[in-house]
């Protein structure tokens, strides 16, 4: 059954995907769309791939799978990427959704409103939530620096679905202006995922 990821390949939520599958030795089919342009806007895109007019979506055969954490975990699910002790599941799923009510919606906006909207272009609704914004992503950063301080990976010894999934918005931080200096354990952790035999980069 052929797996094709619907995807914008510099976007952190595509990339976790193609991410997820190289640790698992899973071969995906790429069809590339231009969210700057409105491709997922259209009616056949809508009608055919997903009614929100997002990417990714991860097809399988038939079947549809919007939403970049939904469907990285789907490709994890039954490798060692996700724990099979319960708690430490769970604790999986709750770095997870931490990333899209935390993370993602701050560091990964910042990234694209700066870099491939740019800041001249930007509504005054946009430039009036920057600031803000931009000091949500900050406190995540932060955040998740304390806790790396404790644990060289964010639930268990080794990586697991949550390093792979707040990598991809983490390690391209700084390209929507935040630095991560400030941030040695993240920065010490970013150094441990990326060292992994099966990493790629986004670029990829």
């Amino acid at each position: 059954m052929p797996f094709v990821l619907h995807e914008y390949a510099l976007s952190g939520n595509c990339y976790k995907i193609r991410l997820t599958a190289a640790h698992v030795g899973l071969p995906l089919e790429r069809r590339e769309y231009d969210i700057l342009k409105g491709e997922t806007r259209t009616a056949q895109f809508l009608s055919e791939v997903n009614a929100n007019g997002r990417i990714p979506v991860l097809q399988i055969g038939e079947d549809f799978l919007p939403e970049s954490n939904a469907a990285a975990f789907y490709v994890a699910d039954g490798s060692d990427l996700i724990p099979t002790d319960r708690f430490a599941r769970a604790d999986l799923l709750r770095w997870l959704f931490w990333e899209q009510y935390n993370h993602e919606p701050n560091v990964a906006t910042v990234r694209f409103w700066r870099t491939l909207v740019g800041e001249a272009n930007l509504t005054d609704l946009q430039r009036a939530l920057l600031p803000g914004k931009i000091a949500a992503g900050e406190a995540a950063l932060a955040l998740m620096d304390e806790h790396l301080g404790r644990s060289d990976f964010l639930v268990l010894d080794r990586i697991t679905l949550a390093d792979i999934v707040l990598y991809a918005y983490t390690h391209v931080a700084e390209e929507g202006g935040f630095s991560l200096r400030p941030y040695p354990n993240v920065r010490a952790w970013l150094a441990r995922v990326a060292a992994d035999p099966a990493h790629i980069p986004i670029t990829a």
